[in-house]
């Protein structure tokens, strides 16, 4: 079953869902991992996903469109969470409206708009765990979601990811977790269409 828009809502969702009870907290702790804080963490979320949206709007096919989205320095972890769903709201709606043919730059290979809808909802379900983190919490994401994510971006993964939780698996995936016997993998997302 492809990756669709639909799957990016629910990852939106997810996200918002689990991140704004958190919008009272004080945004400046680190986000999980990541060397970047809370707050910077969603405004790199917002960045990303609107880039993405544009890549589909005009479809270059050697660079990213030379622009940087930012949130307001003074916005607060509420709005700056806004911003983070404005741009996944943004490339779903550019996913739901660009043909199947297209395809635009990612460094990893030209996508199409499943590649672009998979790298969505990836860095707003790892991004925004990195967030929950931060706090002591975890998102929840739908299954299906994740494994059809795993199935669109990693297909050179290992086949016995099939049989873990498909959460654990995207969270080892980008590096987050580790999984009994499985190195750490150092490669990248594949959001090229698998066949051409």
């Amino acid at each position: 079953m492809p990756l669709t828009a639909s799957d990016l809502d629910a990852a939106i969702s997810c996200m918002m869902s689990g991140l704004l009870p958190l919008t009272d907290r004080d945004w400046s702790v680190r986000a999980g991992t990541l060397e970047w804080d809370c707050w910077h963490t969603a405004e790199h979320i917002g960045d990303c996903l609107l880039s993405y949206a544009w890549q589909l709007a005009v479809q270059p096919t050697a660079r990213y469109v030379r622009a940087v989205a930012t949130a307001e320095k003074d916005a607060s972890p509420a709005e700056v969470l806004e911003f983070a769903v404005t741009g996944g709201r943004v490339l779903a709606s550019m996913v739901r409206t660009s043909p199947a043919h297209v395809r635009a730059f990612h460094p990893a290979g030209n996508a199409d708009p499943e590649g672009f809808a998979a790298l969505g909802c990836n860095e707003a379900l790892l991004h925004g765990n990195d967030i929950a983190q931060g706090f002591g919490l975890s998102l929840d994401p739908p299954r299906d979601v994740c494994r059809r994510v795993l199935s669109r971006l990693y297909p050179h993964a290992p086949t016995d990811l099939a049989h873990a939780d498909p959460w654990t698996s995207l969270l080892w995936t980008g590096g987050r977790t580790e999984l009994p016997g499985l190195t750490t993998p150092a490669w990248r997302p594949h959001p090229a269409p698998h066949t051409s």
